[in-house]
């Protein structure tokens, strides 16, 4: 069985509650990532942004509210993170974990064991996983022929 663990990303970009919005974009523009780990002091996970999140913050009351004029190094966030998460232990199945991020629509789910962010899962690991199966069963075809 492929677990979690086995597929996971390990380098994680975080943030903390008080970090901006502003730097939230940045980080992810930078690394090319589509989802944060927001960590508090004592390094748990309290919550997730991500670039959906984003996008709907520039829509919505809590920059309005805020001024027009505010840049987003005004806005925190703890403002707009996800809080209560769904989690996946790294033991899990990966089959369980895709079929639980299909069903709920999920981006990514965070990777914890006894309270301690490993790793985060996301859609595009899943689509990888995909392409190395459809490579393999492509070499079994080509090795029957």
């Amino acid at each position: 069985m492929i677990t979690v663990a086995d597929i996971m990303s390990t380098s994680l970009h975080t943030l903390s509650p008080q970090d901006t919005l502003a730097s939230a974009a940045q980080l992810m523009a930078d690394k090319r990532i589509r989802h944060i780990p927001i960590l508090d002091e004592a390094d748990q996970l309290v919550g997730l942004i991500s670039e959906r999140d984003l996008l709907a913050a520039k829509q919505s009351s809590v920059i309005k509210d805020t001024g027009e004029n505010t840049p987003w190094t005004k806005v925190t966030i703890a403002q707009i993170m996800t809080k209560n998460l769904t989690t996946v232990d790294p033991k899990a199945s990966v089959k369980s974990a895709a079929i639980y991020i299909q069903q709920h629509k999920f981006g990514c789910l965070p990777v914890v064991k006894k309270e301690k962010l490993l790793g985060i899962i996301t859609d595009t690991d899943f689509v990888a996983v995909a392409i190395n199966l459809l490579e393999i069963e492509e070499l079994h075809a080509s090795d029957e022929v």
